[in-house]
């Protein structure tokens, strides 16, 4: 929603044809979306979570890594349906190339990356650190704010740190999670409802043969 004419046409130049929005209905509502009345791209509402960590039941925890599993581990358990919607949408024909977005591109957004990565046989170091970039986007982010967007930096000031966090440690102890949990991530994926048919239309349209 902060996009400007000319980010969103970059955005469009790239080929994308769907923008799959996972934030809150009250952060849609609040912040609007992508300008998808002024470009052609099919726009899906599909919320992981039903508050934010402002908004919600949220763990007073200083350690990010400790944070950040309680979240993520939440958000497996609480959204896994959610997470299958996701997926199941991002398989289908014609949607690609697609866009999946939350508030900051790496809670909401980072575990259902994972979960599609790891539904295509990526290995656990490769996810982490695909996730990992994120920490450095945050920072770059932040200066951003600073430079055009007081108001947004002085929000971030007034956060708790945790909140703007994403350390790959995390992301590794998640995964070690489902793996021992279910075997392997691509089970624990299956296991919450994802189709076979759905991994398989997956591979066939994010893999290079």
């Amino acid at each position: 929603y902060r996009l400007t004419p000319q980010d969103a046409q970059a955005v469009m130049d790239l080929g994308v044809q769907t923008v799959i929005d996972l934030r809150t209905a009250k952060e849609v509502q609040t912040r609007g979306t992508f300008p998808v009345k002024q470009f052609p791209v099919n726009f899906h509402h599909l919320p992981i979570i039903d508050a934010t960590w402002n908004d919600g039941d949220t763990p007073e925890i200083e350690d990010v890594v400790e944070f950040l599993v309680w979240a993520y581990r939440e958000m497996l358990e609480q959204a896994s349906n959610k997470f299958v919607n996701a997926i199941n949408l991002i398989s289908e024909q014609d949607v690609l190339p697609a866009v999946f977005h939350c508030a900051a591109g790496k809670d909401r957004t980072g575990v259902l990356a994972a979960l599609v990565l790891a539904s295509l046989g990526v290995d656990d170091e490769h996810i982490c650190a695909d996730y990992g970039l994120t920490r450095d986007a945050m920072q770059r982010w932040t200066v951003w704010a600073k430079q055009h967007q007081p108001e947004l930096a002085q929000r971030f000031a007034t956060m708790p740190p945790v909140f703007l966090a994403a350390d790959p440690e995390a992301m590794r102890i998640i995964l070690e999670d489902l793996h021992g949990k279910f075997g392997s991530v691509a089970n624990y994926v299956r296991e919450i409802g994802v189709e076979p048919e759905t991994i398989a239309s997956l591979k066939h349209l994010l893999l290079d043969e």
